[in-house]
């Protein structure tokens, strides 16, 4: 019987698609994942891996949850192994922690090694596996990914940041950024589309810094531009851009090919230039709005999305009020918004003037009242629209629907057979909510 195994997988989007090729890796040495529907693969599967955050508290918070159910399991079956990979395991004081209270974890393994794995559980039917590579200008190219959708793929374009936001621990978890060659990412979108992918999402911490520790240069514009000419691709998406980096150029690339999706996520954390510079945003409210505007003045049906951290230390209540100002000014499609966490290692975390959790909760709320409302409106100027879709899956409230996304990233629900799952439809938007659209395929 071929050995079995489930993946969990916590956080952002690079995170899925590292768990892609933690499958495809062990699906190469002739493990089978269990299905995510069944209730029982996380007991009855032989290697279970938690693939973490460290982004948010609250993910890793249900890590050690899971950690606490695993170990019942793993006392009835000492034969299962359990591995925990990720950011998390990235940062050392993390990683001693996790190994001192879950000391039946068998396997250990970082963001830069998941090519080793194969290698560690055969250590690990021995004694402990724990391998980290720290930090790495090595990009391992052809492992093989298990694509959760044959439809659309995630690519990766850069690893790594280098920006270093006081309130960020990615640089020290993903190391410092670099790109992939472009030839390499070029060959991976033809042959997904190849295989019948019709949409790709370019996946990097800022991609629009990609190419620039290139030893040939090559801007993100340039890419798209490139990946346009692909022929199967329908759509091409990206997370995520910092402003400080948001050429004209790609403004240009974004208005020119009808591919490239109107849809642009501009993190801004907060309207206050006193938080963003105790941030290290390297950016000012007035430039962020200023592009912000360039960005509709140019091309004019974009969706333009946010994140938004509040309670950051030392924020005072005009500091809040300016971000509500802002929200109010670039009029946000949608938003993720976070209650500010201390991470360990960063240089907020040490910061003086913690804000209190019922302020930060109080403004938090404060903040969706005003998102919420201009969301809903942006919403209804779509009814009676159609818009090409890429059917997605069934929708997950009623077996009836199907979901997808427009170009501007916002959810449809529309009636269909779910043999239209992969195929582009017309969709006419008969009638909205905040935070989807429904309507009927034409």
């Amino acid at each position: 019987m071929s050995r079995t195994f489930h993946i969990l997988t916590y956080g952002c989007q690079m995170n899925e698609h590292d768990s892609e090729k933690i499958s495809g890796m062990l699906n190469s040495i002739g493990y089978k994942e269990l299905d995510n529907d069944n209730k029982d693969a996380i007991s009855s599967a032989d290697l279970v891996i938690l693939n973490t955050c460290l982004i948010r508290e609250n993910a890793a918070q249900k890590v050690f949850g899971k950690l606490g159910a695993l170990k019942g399991l793993k006392r009835k079956n000492p034969n299962m192994l359990i591995a925990v990979c990720g950011c998390m395991m990235q940062k050392e004081e993390v990683r001693k922690q996790t190994l001192k209270k879950c000391p039946f974890i068998d396997i250990i393994f970082g963001t830069n090694n998941i090519h080793e794995l194969p290698e560690l559980i055969k250590k690990a039917h021995i004694e402990k596996a724990v391998s980290i590579i720290e930090n790495t200008e090595k990009i391992y190219e052809d492992m093989p990914k298990a694509r959760k959708y044959s439809h659309k793929a995630l690519v990766n374009i850069t690893y790594g940041c280098n920006n270093f936001c006081t309130y960020c621990v990615v640089p020290y978890t993903r190391g410092r950024e670099k790109s992939r060659e472009p030839g390499d990412i070029l060959n991976e979108i033809r042959d997904l589309a190849k295989n019948g992918c019709k949409e790709v999402t370019l996946l990097g911490q800022n991609v629009n810094s990609y190419g620039k520790n290139l030893s040939n240069e090559f801007s993100f514009a340039e890419l798209l531009r490139e990946i346009s000419k692909i022929d199967g691709i329908e759509f091409i998406r990206f997370m995520t851009s910092h402003p400080k980096d948001l050429s004209d150029d790609l403004i240009n690339a974004i208005k020119e090919s009808e591919k490239i999706c109107n849809h642009v996520h501009l993190p801004v954390q907060s309207g206050s230039n006193n938080i963003l510079k105790e941030m290290n945003r390297k950016y000012t409210r007035e430039h962020y709005i200023a592009l912000a505007d360039k960005i509709r003045h140019e091309i004019p049906d974009v969706a333009i999305t946010t994140d938004i951290i509040v309670g950051f230390p030392g924020e005072t209540t005009d500091d809040f009020m300016e971000t509500v100002d802002l929200v109010k000014n670039v009029q946000y499609e949608s938003a993720f918004t976070f209650l500010y966490s201390p991470r360990e290692g960063t240089k907020a975390a040490t910061m003086e003037n913690q804000i209190p959790e019922d302020e930060k909760h109080e403004r938090f709320n404060h903040l969706l009242d005003t998102l919420y409302p201009i969301a809903l409106r942006k919403n209804e100027e779509c009814i009676g629209k159609t818009y090409k879709i890429l059917v997605d899956e069934v929708s997950k409230s009623s077996g009836e629907y199907l979901t997808g996304r427009t170009q501007h990233f916002r959810l449809v629900h529309f009636k269909g057979d779910k043999s239209l799952i992969g195929k582009i439809v017309n969709v006419k938007i008969d009638t909205v909510k905040t935070f989807f659209l429904e309507g009927t395929i034409v």
